[in-house]
């Protein structure tokens, strides 16, 4: 498992992934990434502890993800980070949560004490294929919704059962209400939720010109940060 990387492209910064406690929500259909969560926060501080001890502060801007939300972190590791921030000279913070934890970014930015651009996996802003296909438990209505909190959806493209115009849609409102966007191309994985291959392929051809767009970064690979398995 490779969990400390650097992104050079668009937005440069460094990235790690660290271990968390399980999920609050962890019933969506699509996920198994879950599988890396711990309820020993012995073995937690240890592995964060190694991967914190990469952070150079090269770039003045670090990205904290785990197989949760942030807010499964850790207090000892919560400290861990702010050691690294204010160490390294971290003048910017990613960090991402679940939308139910809506009412409580406050919290970390009075944490870290620093900017942070808060990403929200999203999936689709389509509430329909969201909830009733996904059951991601983010019950929001409208794109202007997520935006009154969160700075940066992560939307998953490429699904059975997805259709084109939702994709335009989706990435349409990203354009439109976000500074910042994540467009994932989904991979198979242990769930019932499997890829289209067509659609990707459709894709691939359509919204080619976003890996110039300077405000949403595309990962072809779930890996392409240079993290995970």
């Amino acid at each position: 498992m490779d969990r400390y990387n650097k992104i050079t492209k668009k937005f440069p910064r460094e990235i790690v992934l660290l271990k968390a406690y399980p999920c609050k929500w962890g019933r969506c259909r699509f996920c198994d990434y879950i599988e890396d969560n711990s309820m020993h926060e012995q073995e937690i501080f240890r592995v964060n502890q190694e991967v914190l001890s990469h952070v150079t502060g090269e770039f003045g801007v670090l990205e904290v993800i785990d197989s949760a939300s942030c807010f499964e972190l850790p207090k000892s590791s919560l400290d861990l980070i702010k050691e690294v921030i204010d160490k390294k000279d971290i003048k910017k913070l990613f960090l991402e949560s679940h939308w139910i934890y809506r009412h409580r970014l406050q919290e970390m930015r009075e944490f870290f004490e620093i900017p942070i651009l808060f990403k929200i996996g999203v999936e689709t802003f389509d509430n329909d294929f969201r909830e009733r296909i996904l059951n991601k438990n983010a019950n929001f209505q409208t794109p202007q919704q997520v935006a009154k909190y969160f700075d940066s959806p992560c939307i998953m493209v490429g699904m059975q059962g997805q259709t084109k115009e939702m994709i335009r849609k989706d990435i349409a409102f990203a354009r439109r209400y976000f500074s910042h966007a994540t467009i994932n191309v989904y991979t198979n994985n242990t769930t019932c939720i499997k890829r289209d291959e067509n659609l990707i392929k459709w894709f691939q051809e359509e919204f080619k010109s976003l890996d110039q767009n300077p405000y949403i970064e595309v990962l072809w690979q779930n890996t392409d940060f240079g993290v995970g398995d």
